[in-house]
């Protein structure tokens, strides 16, 4: 039996399998073997010796006064037969291990061994790659599989890169390293199954963890991320230390750290900015490399107003709003950005909607006042001479259309109609035009 020792032991440096684990499982095979000799009633206990590999069965049996089942139960004679010292209601093992049980073992146990032994290394992998849940691992690129990507993480597990989880515009060839972020870890009948991503935010701060000495070290942290994968990432960081400055000490020397990290993320930008808990100051320098004038917060609506340069409004927004909308989810506040002459344009038109307000509220007040301070005399004199303006007015009116009328027949009288000038005889032309040459 040394040689299965020897197996065991092998079996546990190459497949990292723990060999009591091994042991374990061939008595628990051995037993079940042994029940169909001794039936379903016999306890039957097999011990595998873990120095030299041999191997004894046993069967319990307690002692009584009168035997009604063989399999289990020994009478106090035979008991004493053994050991002297036995006495009712003690429990007798039994050696009962066959000739040729070497063989029968074997037989039997050989199925159930080799289960266990797929059962652990599927646990090892599951427990290897369940404690890197959430970090990153470097894979090799076997194959494309359709719009997946088949990964190798090692020797014994492999990972695929779904079409969800790749950065638009990536392209990779077989034997390509990359870093990937592990998003979760399955324990499936066929092994782990590994969710691994490229576009994750943490995919970026783990690489800025392994490449920073103070970032893993917790001198500085990363207090927020946004990132729009394969384009441009956005990270806020504190530090810890009033001596290290957090932003320097990602950049490095030369841009040093941040240009390895560009590497791995195949030349995505990377924006580092200085957090700071006055959200204010956090919205202006998230949208840098933008100048700000002015930041006008609203903490209650998470909202602010951001008041640029003319010139620099469209860097403040950035391509397509991205600069705005990194910015946006960076410091989780809604931003409103507006250049110099916008923000002048607004004030202007609010200033005058106030003073407008303000002259209607002023009317408003002084006919309230007259109303509550009892001035109802003042009131009866004004709706009286509005009255009294209004019988004027209707007495001027009924004169003026009178004489109206009156220069109407007038003018009717004066105005010859088409019959007297039809009528009229030459002597009175005549008279006429001589009248008119006078």
């Amino acid at each position: 039996m040394s040689e299965l020792i020897d197996a065991l032991n092998q079996l546990q440096k190459e497949k990292n399998i723990e060999k009591e684990v091994i042991m374990q499982a061939i008595e628990d095979s051995l037993v079940a073997a042994c029940n169909r000799d001794f039936g379903k009633n016999a306890i039957v206990k097999v011990n595998m010796d873990r120095e030299t590999g041999a191997i004894s069965v046993f069967v319990e049996k307690t002692v009584v006064e009168e035997v009604e089942d063989s399999a289990t139960e020994i009478s106090l004679e035979d008991a004493k037969m053994r050991d002297i010292h036995y006495e009712l209601g003690d429990v007798v093992n039994i050696e009962v291990t066959p000739k040729n049980f070497g063989r029968i073992a074997a037989q039997h146990a050989r199925s159930v061994i080799v289960q266990k032994i797929k059962e652990e290394e599927r646990r090892v992998l599951y427990e290897h790659f369940s404690h890197k849940e959430k970090d990153i691992v470097t894979g090799v690129v076997q194959r494309y599989n359709g719009k997946n990507i088949c990964i190798s993480l090692d020797d014994k597990t492999d990972a695929v890169l779904t079409e969800k989880e790749q950065v638009k515009g990536e392209v990779f060839h077989p034997t390509d390293r990359i870093k990937l972020y592990i998003i979760e870890v399955k324990d499936t009948n066929k092994g782990p199954k590994i969710l691994v991503s490229r576009t994750h935010p943490e995919l970026v701060k783990r690489l800025f963890e392994k490449e920073v000495a103070e970032v893993y070290d917790g001198t500085v942290e990363i207090k927020s991320i946004a990132r729009e994968a394969g384009s441009r990432t956005k990270i806020a960081v504190a530090s810890n230390d009033p001596n290290v400055d957090p932003v320097g000490a990602c950049v490095g020397i030369n841009g040093a750290r941040v240009n390895a990290i560009v590497n791995d993320l195949k030349g995505e930008k990377i924006d580092i900015i200085t957090w700071s808990d006055d959200p204010a100051v956090l919205i202006e320098n998230a949208l840098s490399p933008s100048n700000v004038i002015s930041v006008d917060v609203d903490p209650e609506e998470k909202s602010a107003r951001v008041v640029v340069p003319d010139y620099q409004l469209s860097l403040a927004i950035g391509k397509e709003g991205q600069n705005a909308r990194l910015a946006a989810k960076l410091t989780g506040y809604k931003i409103d950005i507006k250049s110099e002459s916008q923000a002048a344009e607004l004030q202007e038109e609010l200033d005058f909607d106030d003073s407008f307000d303000m002259d209607d509220s002023f009317e408003d007040d002084s006919f309230e006042d007259d109303y509550a301070g009892g001035n109802a005399d003042n009131l009866g004199e004004v709706y009286a001479d509005e009255n009294a303006d209004v019988e004027d007015h209707a007495g001027e009116s009924d004169s003026d259309h009178a004489d109206a009328a009156d220069a109407g027949e007038a003018e009717t009288d004066v105005v010859p109609s088409e019959e007297s000038e039809t009528e009229m005889s030459g002597d009175d032309e005549e008279s006429a035009s001589k009248n008119f040459e006078e």
